[in-house]
């Protein structure tokens, strides 16, 4: 029997949703990208991406039919949030002499700072010590508004990679560590927005011009991100597509300028930044 090209067209395409479909309770690929001049959300297998009609998180399907190859676009940050939540001192090597709080210390940055791969980190111009900070990021997939431990888990939609800029000179003569962690091409996420992941045991890896400097499991946490999640929901409304950041490990160092830092992720990817010097600033910002 023969068929017309779009039937087999809408057949071909109804086989991809439902393998996908079938397998949701696996580990699905999610990437957000650029081709020519419009982004888009699409679902990864291998090196193809099929095209979402919105963001995963927000419900987004695949669009029948249509494929694009990985090589053809450019990845952006597979994020878009409305909220972007940082963690300071959640990896017990990274507080020194110090002792555990007793709750998380939260700060929050702003989420138009955020690049993705294979994009420039932007090192503001005036600071003299810019460092790298790799974590895990967490993606909030349903509103969440005073919810508990034991229902955080439902609330969170999947993981990502963060490179977490951080300027050390802003962060110790500023009240508040908003433009010492919030400037903006500073917060890199990616490559891809992975879900069906145990992400209280994946494995973190940082490297500096491919030697590896800092490295901590998620297991090791003094706050769990199902814990961060709760605790945040009790202050602040998380909305699908926000972010939660794990904080870092260890002892960091300051980046030079012209080369890259790798932050891996156990089974998200590899997210890869070169540190560019920023431009001068125009002018004066207070007024003669």
């Amino acid at each position: 029997m023969k068929h017309s090209f779009a039937y087999l067209t809408a057949l071909a395409a109804a086989v991809v949703i439902a393998t996908t479909a079938s397998a949701q309770q696996g580990v699905q690929r999610y990437v957000r990208f650029e081709q020519n001049g419009t982004i888009r959300w699409g679902h990864l297998a291998g090196e193809t991406i099929h095209p979402l009609t919105d963001a995963p998180y927000l419900g987004g399907t695949m669009v029948p039919g249509e494929s694009v190859a990985l090589s053809s676009v450019k990845l952006k940050a597979p994020v878009d949030p409305k909220n972007s939540v940082m963690t300071a001192f959640n990896f017990r090597s990274h507080l020194g002499n110090a002792e555990p709080a007793a709750y998380p210390g939260l700060f929050i940055v702003p989420p138009g700072g955020i690049i993705g791969p294979d994009e420039n980190v932007i090192k503001p111009i005036d600071t003299n010590n810019f460092h790298y900070e790799a974590e895990m990021v967490v993606v909030i997939g349903r509103r969440a508004d005073n919810i508990s431990v034991e229902e955080a888990g439902d609330y969170i939609f999947g993981v990502s990679a963060g490179n977490d800029g951080s300027a050390r000179d802003f962060q110790a003569a500023d009240t508040q560590w908003t433009r010492a962690k919030g400037t903006k091409y500073t917060s890199a996420v990616g490559p891809h927005l992975v879900t069906g992941l145990d992400y209280s045991n994946l494995q973190i890896t940082g490297r500096l011009n491919g030697e590896r400097v800092q490295g901590e499991s998620t297991s090791d946490l003094l706050f769990s991100m199902k814990e961060m999640v709760a605790f945040i929901s009790r202050y602040i409304i998380l909305e699908p597509g926000d972010l939660v950041w794990t904080g870092t490990m260890g002892t960091t160092r300051q980046w030079p300028v012209g080369q890259a830092f790798e932050v891996e992720v156990e089974g998200v990817g590899i997210l890869r930044n070169v540190l560019q010097e920023g431009a001068p600033y125009k002018g004066n910002w207070k007024a003669e």
